[in-house]
């Protein structure tokens, strides 16, 4: 082969090679990118079945079902325990 074609073979290689190192490179970071992308998202479902849960404890304690069960749970049951203790104490 001649000269002027032995280097532009050198270039071709040359940038064919950085362009290969570039492409692998950014291809990991992709990967990175996106395994702290699920993090993200797992996270963000998280605290949305959290307010979610909330949503629902706050909508059981403002109606009327949630207000007796709430008080039945703390008062009613409450009185009855003290009632069986001092019973046992006797």
């Amino acid at each position: 082969m001649e000269t002027p074609a032995w280097i532009l073979v050198f270039i071709l290689s040359g940038t064919l090679f950085l362009f290969l190192l570039i492409g692998i490179i950014l291809l990991v970071k992709l990967i990175g990118v996106t395994k702290e992308a699920k993090k993200i998202i797992v996270q963000g479902q998280n605290i949305a079945e959290k307010a979610d849960d909330i949503v629902d404890n706050v909508r059981d304690m403002t109606t009327i079902g949630g207000l007796v069960k709430h008080f039945t749970e703390n008062y009613i049951n409450k009185s009855d325990k003290k009632k069986k203790a001092k019973k046992e104490e006797k």
